[in-house]
This record gives C-alpha cells, sequence and structure tokens, in this order.
C-alpha cells in the first residue's frame, strides 16, 4: 500500500515550474558577468546578452512545450531524439546528459555556492563545502520524493524573494552608482556580431540552461499535457525579467574592474551595495539560493539516466528504484560523476564544456519539432509552438552562431593565441559524442547476441 503511495504521488504546476526557476536561477547569473566582463565591457551588449538568451530560452520552451505535450515521457533530449530520428542519438543525447547536463551544472554550482562561502568565511576548504552540500542534498532526494518536491518549493520561493529583495536595494541604496550613460553613445551593432559577444552568449545560455527541466520530469506531472508548456513558458518568462534586472543592478551598483573575471559577482555587488558586513550576509543568502539550484538538478538528473536504464541493458542497473519509486542507483551515480568535477576544480573549463555540449543537443531537439510533423503528421498535438515556424528558427540561428564562434575561440586560443596546448573543449564535446556511439554500438551488440541465443 505504501509504495502504491509513493508510485502515483504527481507534482502539479506550481512544484513543476519551482523545478523549472530552481534549474535556471542557478550559478550562471550569480556567476557568468564576470567572464562576459573580459569580453565586452559595454552594458547595452550586457543588456542586449540577456535578452538574447531569454529570447533563445523562450524559443526553446515554446517548442519542447510541444513536444513534451505530444510525448509526455521522462528523459527530454534522450526520449525526444530518440523518437525523432534514431535510437543512437537520442542514447547519445541521455549519456551527454549524464555526464554534462545535470552532473556538470550540479559540480558548477556547489563550487559556485562553495567560492561564496569561502568569500564569507575564509576559514572554510570550498572543495569540502561544495562536496558536503552536494552530500546533503543527495540524500534529501534520494530519501522521499515527496518531502523532495517540498523542499523544492520552500527554497525556490525563498530564492524569488531574496532576488527580488537584491534588486530593489540595488537601486535604492548605492549613494555611488556607475554612470552607464555612456554606454548608449559608444555601442555599435558591430559589437553583437564580434568574437566576444558571441562566446560570451555560451555564457549567457549556460545561465538560462533549465528552462527545459520539466520536460526531463514527465512521468511525476500531472497531466503532462498541458502541465508541462505552461510551466516552461510561465517560468522562462518569469526568469528571464529576474536576470535583465539582477544585471542592471550588478553593472549600476558595482565597478567593472571589481566584478571581470571573478567568479562571486554576487557578492562583490552585495557588498558594493550593503557594505561589507551587510554584504557578506547577503553573500551567505546567494550561497544558500544555489542550494536550490542544486536540489532540482540532483531531482531531475536521475529520472534522465532511470529512461536510459530501462530501454538500455548495459545500463539497466540505473532504472532501479527503491519501495518509494526512487531511482536510487541513478542518483548516487550522478552523485560520483558531480564529486569528480568538484575534485577537478576548473570552473571555467567545465562551464564552456557543458555550454556546448548542451547548445548542440537543445538545437537538434528543437530542429526536431519540423521533423516530428513530418514523419508523425496525426500524433496529438494538445499545444502546437505559438510563432512556428519562425520561432524554432531563431533558436536554431542563434544556437549554431554561438556554437560556431565558441569552436573558433578554442581553435584560435589553441593554434593562434597559443594559450592552451590542445583544444580542450572541442575534444571533451566530441569525446562525449563518440563514447555515447561506441557505448550505444556494444549494447546493440549484446542484446542482439542475447537474442540469438535465446532463439536458439
Amino acid at each position: 500500500m505504501n509504495k502504491n503511495k509513493y508510485d502515483t504521488y504527481k507534482f502539479g504546476l506550481v512544484t513543476a515550474s519551482a523545478f523549472v526557476i530552481a534549474n535556471m536561477i542557478g550559478t550562471g547569473v550569480f556567476t557568468s558577468l564576470g567572464f562576459q566582463l573580459l569580453a565586452t565591457t559595454n552594458f547595452v551588449s550586457i543588456l542586449l546578452l540577456w535578452l538574447f538568451g531569454g529570447v533563445i530560452a523562450l524559443c526553446g520552451a515554446l517548442v519542447y512545450g510541444e513536444l513534451g505535450a505530444a510525448m509526455p515521457r521522462s528523459g527530454g533530449e534522450y526520449h525526444y531524439l530518440r523518437e525523432i530520428y534514431h535510437p543512437v542519438l537520442g542514447f547519445m543525447a541521455g549519456w551527454a546528459s549524464l555526464i554534462v547536463d545535470f552532473a556538470a551544472p550540479v559540480a558548477l554550482a556547489s563550487m559556485a555556492l562553495s567560492n561564496y562561502m569561502a568569500g564569507v568565511f575564509p576559514v572554510l576548504d570550498p572543495m569540502w563545502v561544495a562536496i558536503v552540500v552536494l552530500a546533503l542534498v543527495t540524500l534529501v532526494h534520494a530519501y522521499d520524493v515527496k518531502m523532495g518536491g517540498a523542499v523544492q518549493r520552500c527554497f525556490t520561493f525563498f530564492k524569488i524573494v531574496v532576488i527580488l529583495g537584491f534588486i530593489i536595494c540595488g537601486f535604492i541604496l548605492p549613494t555611488q552608482k556607475q554612470d552607464l550613460s555612456a554606454s548608449f553613445s559608444t555601442f555599435s551593432l558591430d559589437d553583437i556580431f564580434s568574437t566576444g559577444f558571441a562566446v560570451s552568449l555560451v555564457w549567457v545560455y549556460y545561465a538560462y540552461s533549465g528552462w527545459n527541466a520539466s520536460a526531463y520530469m514527465a512521468n511525476e506531472i500531472r497531466d503532462p499535457q498541458r502541465t508541462i508548456p505552461r510551466s516552461l513558458f510561465i517560468s522562462t518568462l518569469i526568469v528571464t525579467v529576474l536576470y535583465i534586472l539582477l544585471n542592471t543592478v550588478f553593472m549600476l551598483s558595482t565597478p567593472v574592474d571589481a566584478m571581470a573575471g571573478q567568479v562571486e559577482v554576487g557578492l562583490i555587488a552585495a557588498q558594493h551595495i550593503f557594505g561589507t558586513t551587510l554584504g557578506n550576509f547577503m553573500g551567505m543568502m546567494v550561497a544558500l539560493l544555489l542550494v536550490s539550484s542544486i536540489s532540482s538538478m540532483v531531482f531531475l538528473g536521475p529520472r534522465v539516466s532511470q529512461v536510459m536504464g530501462e530501454d538500455t541493458y548495459i545500463l539497466r542497473a540505473l532504472s532501479r528504484k527503491n519501495s518509494k519509486g526512487i531511482p536510487t542507483v541513478a542518483i548516487w551515480v550522478q552523485f560520483f560523476i558531480s564529486l569528480l568535477l568538484i575534485i577537478t576544480n576548473s570552473f571555467e573549463m567545465v562551464t564552456k564544456y557543458t555550454g556546448i555540449t548542451l547548445s548542440f543537443f537543445a538545437m537538434l531537439t528543437v530542429a526536431g519539432v519540423f521533423v516530428h510533423r513530418r514523419r508523425f503528421p496525426d500524433a496529438p498535438r494538445p499545444y502546437k509552438t505559438w510563432g512556428y515556424p519562425v520561432v524554432p528558427c531563431i533558436f536554431i540561428i542563434l544556437i549554431l552562431w554561438s556554437i560556431v564562434y565558441l569552436v573558433r575561440e578554442d581553435y584560435v586560443s589553441t593554434f593562434v593565441r597559443k594559450t592552451q596546448p590542445v583544444m580542450w573543449m572541442s575534444l571533451m564535446s566530441l569525446l562525449t559524442l563518440l563514447t555515447g556511439a561506441l557505448l550505444y554500438i556494444w549494447n546493440q551488440k549484446i542484446v542482439n547476441r542475447r537474442k540469438k541465443q535465446y532463439d536458439n
């Protein structure tokens, strides 16, 4: 009786939206501005970056809403690409999700949280702070689905309240605000087509990553055909507005030199807005906000791995659930991958690697709406993409543009500037794709061999 109770528990629109918002508002918005300022310090360019990021995420959310309503099963890109194109492409996306889409962002959020805490309490060891927080959050989600959902709602509500408070205080409190008016006269459209802008867009897209979160947990949602599209659209719109306002506050309250190249941008801005003591307190609040992001990704990632385990013989252990319906094996596998990434302690490299891989599979999925409509014209579509076909085309063009420039930047850094020995980011992304394809081929050979043995 107890097992059925947990197996049938489903999340509604509020909790689904909470997972999306928590998944989006995390490491990126509190860390990426520092790296963007290395490419451009123009306020207008920065705002356009965040606006473009919001447009990309909103276009993607509208398309994923249609795909999620037409194919309401957990798994996200893994499930969509598998059904639309070919199982091998779905498997590669799922493999990337296992390593990159969730484990890497979980590691990054844990590392960002530890950097914030170490900025307030220098005596703390950042690596151990990150590991302890990751372990505690994982234990919560490995224990109970319902409790995990309640924790997610509370932390997400807390996150929005703190961010709104931060924005309001950022506009009112600073006595010495930065003069941003010169940016309007010095801004040129050429800035948008520069390498720095395109590479910075990858940082921004990483900050928006998570707009597709509820698509990964369709099996856990009540009435997914209606709830998924609504949760994606509402959450993405809210986050876009908050991101633009928050980055305006960062630029208005804090000198560019203080933020450029720094990870803990939120803490630095808080110290300029509130003073050192209150600023440190707000820095701790920002660190606590990241718990919500970690929690969301710790919950969502294993749902993709679980579905992969259900479909793939060599990964079947990932599909195992405990008596409460929780995919515990998948949860702890993701934990150990995140743990390894935390130990490497390479924030910038992991972020870029995550950004390019996430972008590639999201682009293929959005392009898949054209293929799905053509291959399955009679499939039920409770929701259709608003603005089709323009909306998916905008997403594809902007993502492809940023990927091309990112690979180009990797090439220039290796062979022109010679600041790195090899094209690490491109090679890591390519290696992820190849290992996924090889694992799929290996799995198919094992399955075919077992079928022959069974037939004989």
